[in-house]
């Protein structure tokens, strides 16, 4: 459980900083169960992203505390895949990420077994989340020998910095599949399904996301939506993002202050071995939104 609690504060760190120039920019509140509000109260394109990235945190954490050995339940992962290459041989601990998938699925998935819509569409995003894991998984080596040299090299799967799950999905957020809600009855009784909204667009893959909701502007305080609103937000006056003032401020215009602040400077390296630095005052120019 202290992995899981980890991952899913991986995946809420990585939303904020992926989402730190838009208007949604992953906000949470401290005294509230529902840490990021009525928010994902809708089937949007961020409640899509939310679930696959905390999806993706669990999976992440989950499996570098079994490689770390901090998890007594689990361990390396010694389905080695293929046989060794040409001047390298298996070595070290694998990270078994099946094993971390294995356990955000039911944590993550625990509640998302209703025959309606909004679980289909979370089951969907939480596997498209584990799965980013998967396809970035890089061949990690270490060299062995004499004075760093590389007679013997041993290599082992390890999972990429959570930032590049962080990059990948929120590309899959921008290209998020729109789709509609279709009901049909079943021996249990009615099941809803989805499907693309658009026929002549790319149907989805199990690895993108899929939402089937709109999502509000977020330029204004919205207590029944969630949305902070833009006021007083930083905002890139030369950007025309939409991190910019124009898009971020919706229109409203920006004010400008200037800011004092302490940064070091003229660094010199000493042999052997430290670095001086003096302290200078810079002065910036902040944009905020009105």
């Amino acid at each position: 459980m202290p992995s899981v609690a980890e991952g899913v504060k991986i995946g809420i760190q990585e939303c904020q900083h992926q989402f730190r120039g838009r208007r949604w920019n992953c906000t949470t509140i401290n005294d509230s169960l529902a840490i990021f509000g009525p928010v994902l109260d809708k089937a949007t394109r961020e409640s899509a992203f939310v679930h696959a990235i905390a999806s993706a945190g669990v999976a992440f954490a989950v499996t570098r505390a079994c490689a770390e050995g901090s998890a007594n339940i689990c361990g390396c992962d010694t389905r080695h895949k293929g046989p060794p290459g040409e001047g390298w041989k298996w070595g070290g601990c694998s990270e078994d990420v099946e094993f971390g998938s294995m356990v955000s699925r039911e944590f993550a998935d625990a509640r998302e077994n209703r025959p309606d819509a909004r679980s289909a569409m979370n089951r969907h995003n939480n596997e498209a989340g584990r799965m980013s894991l998967n396809d970035n998984m890089f061949l990690k080596c270490k060299c062995h020998g004499l004075s760093g040299s590389c007679e013997v090299k041993t290599c082992w799967w390890s999972q990429p910095d959570f930032r590049v799950v962080g990059d990948y999905m929120k590309d899959k957020y921008d290209s998020a599949s729109e789709m509609v809600v279709e009901k049909h009855k079943e021996s249990r009784g009615w099941v809803e399904t989805l499907r693309p909204k658009y026929n002549y667009f790319k149907p989805p893959t199990e690895r993108d996301l899929v939402y089937y909701e709109s999502s509000p502007n977020f330029c204004d305080p919205n207590p029944e939506t969630g949305s902070f609103g833009t006021r007083d937000r930083i905002c890139n006056l030369t950007s025309h993002g939409i991190d910019g003032c124009d898009l971020l401020c919706c229109g409203r215009g920006h004010n400008t202050r200037t800011e004092k602040r302490k940064e070091k400077c003229h660094c010199i390296f000493h042999w052997c071995c430290y670095v001086s630095c003096q302290e200078c005052v810079r002065v910036y120019d902040v944009h905020t939104c009105k």
